[in-house]
């Protein structure tokens, strides 16, 4: 079996239907890295092409915001119904299926823009992205936290991190390939028939597990008997409060996705390219808590480590809005990065601290936050058309306050054997 790091984790353990050697453990550990790196692949993927995009096709900065906007409510829509997903089919088959529709999706946008020319097509392929890919992240969120409770370590921040590497990767081959004079399509396909494979291999490594519904029996009574416990996390008080915590970071990690640039730019009159550092800067920072955050929670605990992050969150978006000049600017970015970086994994890893009900509990955790982060920052804009970008950012500080408010939700379950710290 995996070693366990204490007495609780091995009770925690007790409570899940699997036995592991150290070498199916190691699979499914890093078929679940592999999954999230194909996810973050896919999104830098078709976005990198959206200049192309934009001009195989004829249309306007308009139309292409609307091909976003569908992209946004498909994956929301995915998320929303992945409980269903879930109760019928499971995670294994769940994850495989998600792969394939988003993998087949980045295809059709290919085929869409080069071959056919046609509008409805690429928009076509952006709703099967956004659906598989918003779905598959709450399966995916699962299964790292099984795997979290089966090492009794805090790993979810890391699978982020991977989320990030593939963006980055993503970026860095379409900026390659786009260089080397690759059509669109050429390039699509090439990487849907990557995420294929990705998704054929990694599955096959996934072990079968009852919690996630893998080996559920197939009458309609028992499937929809599993959706009942599935939807029954949105009754639990617990759910809200992590939803806050969840809403608050992910709103703020939205919010400089699309604003931290134009706020260097318009907001404190820097050059262009000093805005694009501005947004690299919070970048690495919440990259790099990501990929090390996940020992420090092992000490000291989610809720501490949420709380400290919301301080840092807070005063990092109060310095970039009052920086009186760019290195402080710089500053105000990295903090901002470091506070929102574990808010969203630590948030689902709290959410999954039950594998009976880790279905339940990320799926609607997961829909509050991915919510917050899709449809945040277009709010951001309305608003900072009536009081000034730099203005509209004190929102966020209200948000990312309350965030840390409510970090105790994040606190594990009794008998949880990761998340709660070394005291």
């Amino acid at each position: 079996m995996v070693a366990v790091a204490s007495v609780e984790s091995i009770r925690y353990s007790e409570r899940m239907t699997i036995d592991l050697t150290r070498g199916q453990f190691v699979r499914w550990r890093t078929a679940i890295f592999a999954i999230f790196l194909a996810s973050g692949l896919s999104v830098a993927t078709w976005a990198s092409r959206v200049p192309a995009i934009k001009e195989a096709l004829g249309i306007s900065k308009s139309e292409i915001g609307v091909l976003l906007l569908i992209g946004g409510i498909a994956s929301i829509l995915g998320l929303s119904i992945s409980s269903i997903v879930l109760a019928r089919l499971g995670a294994r088959r769940g994850m495989l299926l998600m792969m394939l529709v988003f993998g087949v999706g980045v295809a059709v946008i290919g085929v869409g823009t080069d071959l056919v020319g046609s509008v409805p097509l690429v928009t076509l392929g952006i709703a099967m992205w956004g659906f598989g890919n918003g779905c598959l992240d709450v399966m995916m969120n699962v299964e790292g936290a099984a795997i979290e409770a089966q090492s009794g370590r805090t790993l979810l921040p890391l699978f982020h991190a991977f989320f990030s590497f593939g963006t980055v990767v993503g970026a860095g081959l379409g900026a390659a390939l786009i260089g080397a004079g690759l059509t669109v399509v050429a390039h699509l396909l090439i990487v849907a028939v990557v995420i294929v494979l990705v998704a054929v291999v990694a599955v096959a490594n996934v072990p079968v597990r009852h919690e996630v519904m893998d080996d559920a029996a197939e009458g309609a009574t028992g499937w929809r008997e599993r959706l009942s416990v599935a939807l029954s996390a949105w009754k639990e008080p617990r759910t809200y409060a992590l939803g806050v915590v969840m809403l608050g970071m992910a709103f703020a990690e939205g919010g400089a996705n699309d604003w931290l640039a134009l706020g260097v730019v318009e907001g404190h009159g820097a050059p262009e390219a000093n805005g694009a550092i501005g947004l690299t800067v919070f970048s690495v920072a919440m990259t790099v808590v990501r990929v090390f955050g996940g020992p420090l929670v092992d000490r000291f605990g989610r809720v501490a480590v949420l709380r400290v992050l919301s301080i840092a969150a807070t005063g990092g978006i109060l310095l970039f809005i009052l920086a009186p000049n760019l290195p402080l600017v710089y500053v105000g970015a990295a903090l901002w990065g470091i506070g929102t970086s574990l808010g969203f994994p630590l948030g689902m890893s709290a959410a999954g601290d039950d594998p009976e009900r880790a279905a339940a509990r990320v799926s609607a955790a997961a829909t509050i936050g991915y919510i917050a982060f899709l449809a945040g920052p277009p709010l951001l804009g309305l608003v900072s058309e009536q009081i000034g970008l730099l203005n509209t950012l004190y929102v966020l500080v209200v948000l990312v306050a309350a965030s840390g408010f409510f970090s105790q939700a994040a606190k594990p379950l009794p008998g949880t054997g990761v998340g709660g710290g070394r005291h």
